[in-house]
């Protein structure tokens, strides 16, 4: 219907053919980081708040719960790939609450055009508004409008056919909707639709069209409720005026809140406030071919290496990226020679330019460099198995066991011990040697853990360790230990250390440590750290309350460098290729999930067991009753049609999903598959959706209810194969470290990074020449400087795909329809 405000059809467009192999995304960054001021919601006058983030009302990601808090930190960050036609992100913070319904403490809702102001995101404190129900709305409607001549004069009819994803605003999970057409003054209503957030009238009102037509057509979507008052379920205002030369208009119309009554922003302020970062990141990715000069340059620049009187392109990147980027041009850099089979030489050549500037052994990698930056995304993207493998089993035992551990006399606390006896407190060296014990037994048993993981660790990181315990030992021939302080500054520090702080964000844990078992765990961390840096004397000098720990320092020290001797000592196989391996049946994801039984056949709708554990692999979604156990059936990625959410009030759970599969005689199955959470429910869904990316017969539509009795639950279509009421999302996804590497993606976003960087390597080229060479420099060195001869070839590429951008992005959208959308 022309206009960008309006919601689209399932089979509509933009007018235009994309060219074959080009995608259209949208990447959503939202980390949240704290709350203060919230206002108390318990009894003990304080509040155990969470956040629920929502992309137009879906609900994507849920924070853990902070207990007994009124300024809360979370931390926590997701990046979700989207469709780029969303409109706003909402973040709800909410009182989690035992006995009775969840507390809704307040919202910040950021529209998609918000964001698009703040290309380089948005970062900073926002004040909660109070959630009012008039501007809770959500869905779209499908209308036709059109103008008739009669001998009577002319008429506006306006015919509603059908809504979808409608508010749900009754305890049953759904809606009673109708509609309330207004115009010139009269107004007429539809028929109730019973609980349903699909609903289909297919009904014409229509109204005398005065001359000239300056009155607006308002359409508004309401919940009928039979003793209170009929709840809002949304509205579109039309202009009419230019309708005579389009004689008629259709589509579908996003819901709009009603704004015609003036807010009470009395309580705004009041309600506390989140500390956000978010940005908005649009892409278009050409085809592949287009991206071939520039990875093929890049991969040059890796393999030439580093030679004496060359400014190489990689130095010039790390001298030119502000340290808010680094870390994203890290990740785009290591997935991308990931890809290429180069990894191990790009990681080498970081380290060979990093060790010829002059520097410490004690303080090696230390900076947040883009050497540090990409080793640290090396290990995350290639390690986070291994990771969970080491850390896992004594993470859970630090929870699960709840010990006081505290070794400051200035922060021991006795009555968080309690007694020791029936008639005697414990005293505070008796509550610090028993902290002690506990810390070391953890310690010792992580150590053990860690030194019998060399073998389980994966091929090419080995290999990559392998190359900087090299390069090291020849930079430092008179420092033998600064090789290894070398491997342990990026394996402790970086990686095991973070992991053991924060359980949560390395997905260790669903929930954050509470105030006891974060001090054990901050400790633990510590420890690895003291032992990584190969000198616990140091650490001691320091912080002198640590000395008790010494003797199991000191031995720990010894452990970790026989680790580090067999961890790099051994030549892999196919160390040396740089590649990740991703084998084909490697586990994507895994779990139990309980089993909704339907009308239908298929094997997992005849199996006996209501709970089975799922494994998703680059081949088949297979289970099987137990972890472990035998397989008893499986469905093919390549049968699958579609990974959704179903209605809350199909099953009476919010979490469940549904795949849709053709079974072996082409029949068309769905299975229901509940979830114990939302996180848990949008991580099978992603996990579901990326492997099953390159199905060519994925379906555009799809119920998110059940077939019941006779018809669907969702529309009340009594047609079972009939097309789905609602769009399939096949798009949203959440980003994870164990993606399927994305090349094509990868060098678009390092492509948007150095077509800005232009000028600036420019400068810094020049500028390390005259620091080498001042004769060799030009005069000028800013902006009038001439194209330095190593970067030219960089420049035409980038020139080239700065064509191929403007030659096959899409066209601007049209001019706005005669049928204009009032806001």
């Amino acid at each position: 219907m022309g206009s960008g405000r309006r919601g689209r059809g399932f089979g509509s467009g933009s007018g235009r053919c994309r060219p074959l192999g080009m995608a259209l995304r949208s990447a959503l960054s939202v980390r949240i980081v704290e709350g203060r001021d919230l206002p108390a919601k318990d009894i003990t006058g304080s509040s155990d708040p969470y956040c629920i983030v929502k992309i137009d009302n879906e609900a994507i990601v849920r924070t853990a719960t902070v207990w007994k808090t009124l300024s809360p930190f979370w931390g926590e960050e997701y990046e979700v790939h989207l469709q780029p036609t969303f409109h706003s992100v909402s973040i709800y913070v909410m009182d989690e609450d035992a006995l009775s319904r969840d507390d809704v403490i307040g919202k910040v809702c950021i529209t998609r055009a918000m964001l698009a102001e703040h290309p380089k995101g948005y970062s900073g404190w926002v004040s909660l508004s109070e959630v009012d129900p008039n501007e809770e709305v959500q869905g779209e409607i499908h209308l036709r409008v059109e103008l008739l001549e009669g001998e009577g004069g002319r008429r506006l009819r306006c015919t509603v056919l059908e809504a979808r994803d409608l508010a749900k605003k009754d305890r049953n999970g759904a809606s009673d909707p109708f509609v309330r057409v207004r115009y010139n003054g009269k107004t007429q209503e539809s028929t109730v639709v019973k609980k349903s957030c699909y609903p289909r009238w297919n009904e014409s009102f229509e109204f005398e069209l005065p001359e000239p037509a300056g009155e607006k057509l308002c359409v508004e979507v309401w919940d009928w409720d039979l003793v209170s008052k009929n709840d809002f379920l949304g509205k579109v205002v039309f202009s009419v005026q230019g309708l005579r030369a389009a004689g008629q208009e259709e589509g579908w119309f996003r819901l709009q809140p009603d704004r015609s009554k003036p807010r009470e922003d009395g309580r705004r302020g009041s309600l506390g406030s989140l500390q956000l970062q978010v940005r908005l990141r649009d892409e278009t990715v050409l085809p592949s071919h287009c991206y071939q000069p520039l990875v093929q340059l890049l991969c040059q620049e890796v393999k030439s290496g580093r030679q004496d009187g060359r400014v190489h392109l990689v130095t010039l990147l790390d001298e030119t990226t502000t340290a808010e980027c680094r870390q994203e041009v890290a990740v785009n850099l290591v997935k991308l020679f990931l890809g290429q089979g180069l990894v191990k030489e790009f990681l080498d050549l970081l380290f060979e330019l990093e060790l010829a500037k002059p520097c410490e052994p004690n303080t090696l990698f230390r900076s947040n460099s883009l050497a540090s930056k990409s080793m640290e995304s090396f290990l995350k993207v290639t390690g986070m198995q291994y990771l969970h493998a080491v850390l896992g089993p004594i993470i859970t035992r630090v929870f699960e066991e709840k010990k006081y551990v505290e070794l400051d006399p200035s922060k021991v606390e006795i009555k968080d011990v309690g007694c020791s006896g029936l008639h005697r407190v414990q005293t505070e060296s008796e509550v610090m040697e028993q902290g002690r014990q506990h810390l070391q037994s953890y310690l010792r048993e992580l150590l053990d853990t860690i030194s019998k993981s060399a073998p389980t660790c994966p091929p090419v990181i080995r290999a990559a360790f392998r190359q900087l315990f090299q390069r090291v030992g020849e930079r430092f021939p008179e420092h033998q230990h600064a090789k290894f302080v070398a491997v342990t500054s990026f394996l402790c520090l970086r990686f095991f250390s973070p992991a053991i702080m924060t359980p949560k964000l390395f997905h260790l844990r669903e929930t954050h440590a509470d105030a006891r078992t974060s001090r054990t765990l901050l400790l633990l961390a510590k420890a690895i750290q003291m032992v990584g840096n190969m000198d616990p004397a140091a650490g001691r000098a320091k912080e002198a309350w640590l000395a008790p720990l010494q003797p199991a320092l000191q031995h720990g020290a010894t452990q970790m460098k026989a680790f580090i001797t067999r961890l790099v000592g051994t030549e892999e196989e196919d160390g040396g290729k740089g590649r990740l391996r991703s084998p084909p049946a490697a586990v994507v994801k895994e779990g139990l999930l309980f089993v909704h039984k339907t009308r239908g056949k298929g094997p997992l709708l005849s199996c006996a067991a209501k709970k089975l554990h799922f494994c998703l692999t680059g081949e088949a979604l297979s289970f099987a009753k137990s972890p472990g156990a035998e397989r008893i059936g499986s469905i093919a990625l390549a049968n699958i049609r579609a990974a959704e959410k179903v209605e809350e009030k199909s099953f009476g759970s919010c979490h469940v999903m549904q795949v849709v599969y053709v079974d072996e005689n082409g029949q068309q199955e769905t299975a229901y598959l509940q979830c114990k959470c939302v996180n848990e429910l949008n991580q099978w869904l992603s996990a579901l959706r990326k492997v099953c990316g390159n199905n060519p017969q994925m379906l555009c539509a799809y119920h998110p209810g059940v077939f019941r009795g006779d018809k669907w639950t969702c529309c009340h279509q009594k047609d079972r194969t009939g097309l789905g009421c609602d769009r399939t999302r096949h798009g949203v996804t959440l980003q994870d470290w164990s993606d399927p590497l994305d090349p094509d993606a990868e060098a678009q976003r390092l492509f948007q990074h150095l077509h800005g960087l232009q000028q600036p390597l420019r400068e810094k080229y020049w500028e390390l020449v005259k620091m080498e060479d001042p004769q060799n420099s030009p005069q000028v060195c800013g902006e009038g400087a001439p194209v330095p001869p190593g970067l030219s070839q960089l420049f035409e590429v980038l020139q080239d795909l700065e064509g191929c951008h403007r030659l096959l992005s899409p066209s601007p959208p049209a001019s706005p329809a005669l049928l204009e959308l009032q806001t």
